[in-house]
């Protein structure tokens, strides 16, 4: 009994390194700073080593017929989705001192990638355990390489530039109403702030490329995410308790256009539409509506 289970320590540990690694691939700590160093990404990395333990452990627990242990893939789903948790309710704690708001839909799309990339962990230890256990050492790194780039896949996801057109616009004030190309945004009353927005303010237009883009980019959540992250890499010229200085979208209802008004610290027109052209769809944004039984085209004599 004891040989049984003394013959996988090899796979098991090689499952588990390449787990971690994978884990350690996924952990980035970006512009937004997010998680911080070192304490965030140590529970992160910590998390990571308990998923690479649970996949690798997987399949030896099932060639031995070891079914009670499976139990635990489900226990590491529960203690996962805290994690989601976790990382959902502390960003919406952060989230009340930012100059700009990354919104409910953002905060959800983060707190919703770390649970995945556990997951992502998991799988990557039992493909490669299993790989140890049945083939040679150079079909398990083969296999652990391979992990990585189906990983680096998995984790990749639309941008704004990817559904949408962005260009620099002329951003105008006709007295106290402030507009983005023809698209109005806000009323600014006071002098002093129109003096501001006249010397830093820069304009958007994001211009959807179909009817599903069309309804994304109108998503109140994708919007505040494009605020939030030129804001983030850029910088924002104004303070709190100033409403008027506050970076909007507005949208026109009549074309689906989207009107963006920003007030970067570092007024580059070029960095800032670059900027909007990466900033990430959230999956809670993305509409299909062509997928919908109601618009598919019909044909013959209908």
């Amino acid at each position: 009994m004891t040989h049984s289970y003394t013959q996988y320590a090899v796979p098991v540990a090689a499952g588990v390194l390449f787990g971690v690694l994978a884990r350690l691939y996924m952990l980035r700590t970006d512009y937004r700073q997010y998680p911080t160093y070192p304490h965030g990404r140590i529970i992160h990395v910590a998390l990571g080593f308990i998923a690479a333990m649970i996949g690798a452990v997987a399949i030896p627990s099932i060639l031995q017929a070891d079914w009670t242990a499976i139990t635990f893939l489900g226990l590491a789903a529960q203690q996962f989705r805290d994690v989601r948790n976790m990382e959902r309710n502390m960003l919406q704690q952060l989230d009340s001192m930012e100059l700009v708001p990354r919104g409910v839909a953002y905060i959800e799309g983060i707190a919703q990638v770390f649970e995945g990339r556990n997951y992502l962990v998991i799988f990557t230890s039992v493909v490669v355990t299993f790989l140890a256990i049945k083939t040679s050492v150079w079909w398990v790194v083969i296999g652990g390489v391979l992990m990585f780039f189906v990983n680096s896949w998995l984790m990749s996801g639309k941008v704004l530039g990817d559904i949408a057109d962005v260009q620099v616009s002329q951003l105008r004030l006709d007295g106290p109403n402030l507009y983005v190309d023809d698209v109005y945004i806000m009323n600014v009353g006071l002098e002093s702030d129109r003096a501001v927005i006249s010397e830093h303010g820069i304009g958007l237009m994001v211009t959807p490329k179909d009817a599903g883009a069309l309804l994304t980019i109108a998503n109140l959540g994708q919007r505040q995410a494009m605020l939030h992250d030129i804001s983030s890499i850029l910088g924002v010229y104004r303070d709190s308790g100033e409403p008027a200085l506050v970076p909007l979208a507005k949208r026109d209802m009549k074309s689906g256009r989207l009107g963006v008004f920003l007030l970067p610290e570092e007024k580059d027109t070029s960095k800032v539409a670059e900027t909007a052209r990466r900033v990430p769809v959230l999956d809670s944004a993305i509409r299909r509506p062509r997928k919908a039984s109601v618009n598919q085209e019909r044909t013959g004599g209908e």
